[in-house]
């Protein structure tokens, strides 16, 4: 499966130049985790909820634009990257959400940890049936046990 069968768009963005509080403001109204930080039409940064004050949103975040704070150089995927692949980057950059560039270099749409997690919960991944007659063949077979005396 391929992220472009999966992936969300279009994506919530905001400008490097933004206040955090307006970043925080879009982030609760748009009930997402990530904001992918643009100039112009190319992809500088990542804006993730931990980073303007947590995931309750609380007031007390310091004043400040969303430069200051934002994940520069973001690991990037197309939408021709296997689920796989994606699950591997997250894990092994430890992030939580993936920009999408077309072939063009153009922000497509964003897959998060989120994502992932749907999709395996839904049963996309299910087992081969070889695999289910291997688990089938370790139970063996059903055995009645006599109750009467």
């Amino acid at each position: 499966m391929r992220l472009q069968e999966i992936m969300r768009h279009p994506v919530k963005t905001v400008g490097r130049g933004a206040t955090l509080e307006a970043a925080r403001e879009l982030m609760r109204l748009e009930g997402v985790r990530h904001l992918v930080v643009v100039e112009g039409k190319a992809v500088v940064g990542i804006l993730s909820v931990g980073d303007v004050g947590g995931p309750r949103m609380t007031a007390g975040v310091s004043e400040g634009i969303v430069e200051q704070v934002m994940a520069v150089s973001p690991v990037t995927a197309t939408p021709h990257t296997t689920v796989r692949e994606a699950a591997n980057l997250l894990r092994g950059k430890r992030i939580g959400c993936l920009p999408i560039l077309d072939d063009a270099g153009r922000l497509a749409g964003i897959v998060t940890e989120t994502d992932l997690l749907e999709l395996i919960g839904r049963g996309a991944e299910s087992p081969s049936p070889w695999r289910k007659r291997a688990i089938l063949a370790r139970r063996g077979p059903k055995r009645r046990k006599n109750f009467a005396k």
